[in-house]
C-alpha cells in the first residue's frame, strides 16, 4: 500500500492516511497537513481531526462534491513532502508534576519488572522523556502520548483495572495515556498528576492540542498534595509556548 492516501469514510468524509501504523514521521505529517486543511478554509468542511497517522475530514457534500475536495485534497499533498514539514506553530510545552508508584500509581513495579529496570531506574526514564500529544481521543480531551524508547514497547494488560482516576498516567506500547476522566483501563498505571484535560464549562474545553509537548517530572506525594490545593485546575502543571 502507498502512501499518502485518500480514502471515502462515509458520505460526508474523507480519511487521509500517511501510514498504517505509528511513526514519528507519519503522526507529524498528520498534525501539520491537519494545520494546513484548516488553514485553507475550504468552503464546505466542517470539521477535521488530526489521528495516529490520519487526518479525517468532515464535509458538506451538498456544497462541496467528494471529486473537488479529493482534487484539492491531492493538491496539497504534491505540493511538499508532508513527512519533513515542521510542525505547526502555536504549540506548547508542559511540565507536569507526577508522583510516580506509591499507593497513588500502583503498576510502576510491574512496568519497570517489564522494561528489565528498578523503580528508581524507571522514574528516571519515564521523567526525562519528553513527549509529544500524538492526538486526542478515547475521552474528550485524553492525549496519546509519545514516541517512549522502545525498552517500553511493553504490552497492555491482559486483563481491565476496573478504574484509574482522573489525571492517571498510563504506559504500554511505547506510549503514555494520560486520563481525563476517571475510567477502566488495559494500560498500567505508573504516575498520577492533578491536570484537569477536559473543563467543560471552559471556552477552550480541552488543555491539550495534537503536537503539544509535555515532560512529566517526579515530585513526591507532599508536594503534590500542596500543588492540588494551590492549584485544582492544573496541579502545578506549567505550559509555555514552543519557538518556532
Amino acid at each position: 500500500m502507498t502512501f499518502p492516501q485518500i480514502r471515502t469514510a462515509g458520505l460526508d468524509g474523507m480519511l487521509v492516511s500517511f501510514a498504517d501504523a505509528l511513526s514519528e514521521p507519519a503522526n507529524r505529517a498528520a498534525i501539520a497537513f491537519r494545520s494546513a486543511v484548516e488553514a485553507a478554509r475550504l468552503e464546505g468542511i466542517q470539521e477535521t481531526a488530526a489521528s495516529l497517522a490520519s487526518v479525517y475530514v468532515r464535509f458538506d457534500s451538498a456544497s462541496l462534491p467528494h471529486g473537488r475536495l479529493t482534487a484539492h485534497l491531492q493538491e496539497m499533498l504534491a505540493a511538499k513532502d508532508w513527512y519533513k514539514v515542521p510542525l505547526p506553530p502555536g504549540r506548547r510545552f508542559w511540565r507536569v508534576p507526577t508522583v510516580y508508584g506509591t499507593e497513588l500509581a500502583p503498576q510502576l513495579g510491574e512496568a519497570a519488572d517489564l522494561a528489565g529496570m528498578s523503580e528508581g531506574q524507571a522514574i528516571a526514564s519515564l521523567s526525562a522523556a519528553r513527549v509529544r500529544v500524538l492526538t486526542i481521543g478515547f475521552a474528550p480531551g485524553q492525549p496519546y502520548l509519545g514516541p517512549l524508547g522502545e525498552e517500553w514497547n511493553i504490552p497492555r494488560q491482559t486483563e481491565l483495572t476496573p478504574k484509574v482516576p482522573s489525571g492517571a498516567l498510563t504506559l504500554a506500547i511505547s506510549q503514555f495515556v494520560l486520563f481525563a476522566a476517571s475510567a477502566p483501563t488495559g494500560w498500567r498505571h505508573v504516575g498520577q498528576t492533578g491536570l484537569q484535560l477536559f473543563q467543560p464549562r471552559s471556552a477552550d474545553p480541552f488543555a491539550l492540542r495534537p503536537g503539544d509537548e509535555m515532560q512529566f517530572f517526579p515530585v513526591a506525594k507532599a508536594e503534590f498534595a500542596r500543588l492540588q490545593d494551590n492549584d485544582p485546575a492544573c496541579g502545578g502543571a506549567i505550559a509555555e509556548e514552543i519557538g518556532v
